[in-house]
């Protein structure tokens, strides 16, 4: 039996790099900049750079800066099809409206709306950060981050005292944070105090006495970042906790940090193919958008986006480009549909089938069958593929726990898997087990990123 395993050097390593992708990427934008970053330094370069690719080759294909993929060509006929691993790089969060920033009485506020499953009450009273990019008019763009330096202001959304909450807290949990109060504080000033004197003029120009502390926010910014009120309507500025990814626990064997649902996978997937070498199949590793809210828009997985990049490949690896060929290759591949999976929480125990949950620590988490009540909405993997998946992972003495989102009729879950199981490949979901999932900061085990690096090696090296 051949063993895969890392040394303790190489696992301290693996989990520091980690918390460092962590803590770059928050965004779906950094995490594609931090992948290019990476992958160049292995050899890999812009699809746009090959007129034709051959075995070995490594390049990338990226679109609208929030989905990549990375490719190493493999040296079978792209006509068998290829070894994916997939998974999403955005996270619940806050989105800044288009126009955001208005004022109430003394103080400033962004307003935002937002993203993807949360529990609104968790974001209140946290330091928030602002990443995102603005794009001005003469087609120039500002990124932006405010809130991670320790020289960084930071955000918070306000929340009501116990000694007034009385009515808040005889709402439901879902009810008692409306989403349209999810405002940051980005300022304020001091109220003057009025007097007769004052109050004729201050009628006068009462517009301005009222909008002084946006217009303190809206000079700050221009004289920082060069950006007009105007230029936010063509910005995408997201609202993410503040801070760094941390250790968790005396024994430091887990990890506390924000987006690790589902950046942990997107993370472990990336690493494993850019250590790829002369794959037989070709290798891929797919990160897209929009997962968290159905997958939709250019950048998600639902959309034509991975079909479209596939046949870019085909298109350089055949002498004549054929549709039938991109189909072939699609059909033929393989997939780790990459999504972690709630883990099994001793404290809420009878929300869990404890035979049939993910433990922390408990290696990779598979997946038959997501979905909710009746399997509604789920990718169902043949056991034929699992078995394939098995044997290659017990051979090198990987871990793995097969598991399921709750108990049946208890709620459930989607992933990325059925928008690639279209195309008649084999999908399988993937992942690591996760507590506190979608909250603000999230809890994974250093076991399991572990597994799921050295799982995603293995898988890239099945053959057909």
């Amino acid at each position: 039996m051949e063993k895969s395993n890392i040394d303790l050097i190489g696992f301290d390593k693996l989990i520091n790099d980690y918390k460092a992708f962590l803590n770059e990427g928050k965004t779906e934008r950094e995490c594609v900049t931090k992948i290019i970053g990476d992958a160049k330094e292995k050899g890999f370069k812009d699809i746009n750079d090959y007129k034709t690719l051959k075995a070995g080759d490594k390049v990338y294909i990226t679109k609208m800066n929030k989905a990549i993929a990375l490719f190493i060509i493999g040296k079978d006929d792209i006509s068998k099809g290829m070894n994916i691993l997939c998974a999403h790089i955005d996270s619940p969060r806050l989105d800044a409206k288009q126009n955001p920033l208005y004022e109430k009485e003394n103080i400033t506020y962004l307003n935002t709306h937002y993203y993807g499953g949360i529990k609104k009450y968790q974001w209140t009273t946290i330091p928030l950060a602002i990443h995102g990019v603005v794009c001005k008019k003469d087609g120039s763009t500002v990124n932006v981050v405010i809130g991670e330096s320790d020289a960084d202001p930071v955000f918070c959304i306000s929340d009501i005292l116990p000694h007034l909450a009385q009515e808040q807290m005889k709402d439901k949990a879902s009810d008692f944070i409306k989403g349209e109060d999810l405002d940051l504080i980005v300022g304020s000033i001091v109220p003057q105090k009025k007097n007769a004197d004052k109050q004729s003029q201050e009628k006068k120009d009462e517009k301005a006495l009222k909008e002084k502390g946006k217009k303190i926010v809206l000079d700050l910014l221009k004289e920082k970042y060069g950006i007009e009120e105007d230029d936010l309507i063509s910005s995408e500025l997201e609202i993410v906790p503040a801070g760094k990814a941390r250790d968790l626990g005396f024994d430091r064997s887990l990890i506390l940090g924000y987006g690790q649902d589902d950046r942990s996978c997107a993370f472990t997937s990336y690493r494993a193919l850019l250590e790829a070498e002369n794959p037989s199949r070709t290798a891929c590793c797919l990160c897209v958008d929009k997962e968290e809210i159905g997958s939709v828009g250019a950048t998600g997985m639902a959309s034509n986006l991975f079909e479209n990049m596939a046949a870019e490949i085909v298109a350089r690896t055949e002498n004549t480009y054929s549709d039938l060929t991109v189909r072939r290759c699609l059909e033929n591949s393989y997939m780790l549909s990459s999504d972690v999976n709630a883990a099994y929480d001793p404290i809420n125990a009878s929300l869990f089938d404890k035979e049939n949950s993910s433990l922390l620590g408990g290696g990779v988490a598979f997946q038959k069958y997501t979905g909710s009540r009746g399997k509604s909405g789920a990718s169902d993997a043949n056991p034929e593929f699992i078995a394939k998946l098995r044997n290659a992972l017990d051979k090198v003495e990987v871990k793995y726990q097969m598991s399921e989102l709750g108990k049946v009729d208890q709620g459930g879950g989607g992933t990325i898997a059925y928008h690639a199981a279209k195309y008649g490949m084999n999908v399988l979901d993937a992942g690591v087990a996760v507590l506190s999932m979608h909250a603000p900061y999230e809890i994974t085990s250093k076991e399991d990123i572990k597994q799921i690096y050295l799982c995603n090696k293995a898988f890239l090296e099945i053959k057909e």
